[in-house]
């Protein structure tokens, strides 16, 4: 939450919100259009814009608003259809349509887990130094059995206790 002179100074710079007057035979929102479109939202959440999709309009395009001025009983269902378009860019079956966006989301990661593990790979292989000697498993046989041998360590719970040292094998 900001502060009232953070959000009283935000408002003054156009951010998040604009005060300002306008005449009424301004647009409202009509400063940075791009004709023939407006300044247009499609959300579920906010059906009805302010303005309508379509805003330039060809001469069968305003033919057809004349005709829309009639009986809607004499308009057939494609001149409806036009001008819902004219009105709305998307029904709301299209709005909530899925689209095939996750695949390219999955791609995308697939491809950066792909290349990770290559970079780890190459790193392994290149880069990094061979393991080391004491690393092996004949070395940690050997430093065991150096171990037993020199009774390192014979308490009750240690590692030499659990060690059979008459028949050499560990006790069961």
């Amino acid at each position: 939450m900001l502060s009232r002179a953070a959000w009283s100074l935000m408002l003054r710079k156009g951010g998040r919100g604009r005060r300002e007057m306008h005449s009424p035979e301004a647009p409202a929102r009509g400063e940075g259009k791009m004709p023939p479109y407006a300044n247009w939202y499609a959300q579920r959440s906010y059906p009805m814009p302010e303005e309508p999709f379509c805003t330039e309009l060809n001469a069968e395009q305003q033919a057809l608003k004349e005709k829309e001025k009639g009986s809607w009983t004499q308009l057939s269902h494609a001149e409806k259809v036009a001008l819902y378009r004219l009105q709305y860019h998307q029904t709301f079956a299209e709005m909530n349509r899925r689209s095939n966006e996750w695949k390219t989301v999955m791609g995308c990661v697939f491809f950066f887990c792909g290349f990770t593990a290559l970079l780890i790979w190459w790193q392994r292989v290149y880069v990094y130094p061979p393991k080391p000697i004491t690393l092996t498993d004949e070395w940690k046989a050997q430093q065991l059995q150096r171990m037993l041998d020199m009774k390192v360590n014979p308490c009750a719970l240690a590692l030499a206790s659990h060690w059979d040292y008459e028949k050499k094998e560990w006790k069961k």
